[in-house]
């Protein structure tokens, strides 16, 4: 068979490429910052000339902007699924809160510290950042709507308390940079505390060693 038929057999689609360089993209924002997200940085990570990318990506800033967007929704995903399964409101956010406080997204916060001064010069990665923000506020609420539903938790305002619990949880992922392994448990668990004080259960009830994986 000839080298060319290899080729064709082996090309991906437009779809695939483009997914597959927002992925690789991804890769380095976490691990390197979005700084690093270049057309020639993405290329050397794939293996591909950088006329490649900009095919794909014209202009760097909206690829930095799907970086971002993308490792940011995969940490939504993972945390707080849409689909619940069996899980209960208050299992499903207890096991959020086991899972936020681990290391495995201590990169994800530094992504969100350096999107959020980036996107002070960046309108792409600014629109990107709200509006991640805002799909963390709505599925945080609709999961305590369905609490206050089924009778687990109390308030008369799912949104508000889906807010008050998240600026919590950023005020603590700020930290992400420094080292907080003095901090006392009664400031590492704010956003749990916060979050049981908000939504009417008794204390206890959220912390991470009560949740299943």
């Amino acid at each position: 068979m000839s080298s060319s038929a290899q080729r064709k057999r082996i090309r991906k689609s437009p779809t695939d490429r483009r997914a597959e360089i927002v992925a690789a993209a991804a890769t380095i924002a976490l691990t390197e910052g979005l700084e690093a997200i270049t057309l020639r940085r993405v290329a050397e990570e794939l293996g591909v000339r950088p006329g490649l990318i900009s095919h794909y990506f014209p202009a760097v800033e909206e690829l930095v902007a799907e970086a971002f967007g993308t490792a940011a929704q995969s940490e939504l995903d993972t945390l707080l699924p849409a689909d619940r399964g069996d899980a209960t409101p208050t299992e499903h956010l207890a096991r959020f809160f086991a899972h936020a406080a681990g290391e495995a997204f201590d990169d994800v916060s530094r992504l969100w510290i350096n999107a959020r001064h980036l996107s002070r010069y960046r309108p792409a990665l600014r629109n990107r950042v709200g509006h991640q923000q805002s799909r963390w506020r709505d599925r945080l609420a609709n999961l305590i709507r369905d609490g206050v539903r089924s009778g687990q938790f109390r308030t008369d305002d799912a949104q508000l308390a889906a807010m008050r619990i998240l600026v919590v949880i950023d005020g603590l992922g700020a930290h992400a940079n420094s080292d907080s392994s003095d901090q006392p448990d009664a400031v590492t668990s704010m956003a749990v505390t916060t979050a049981e004080r908000e939504l009417g259960l008794p204390h206890g009830t959220l912390r991470p060693d009560s949740a299943t994986a």
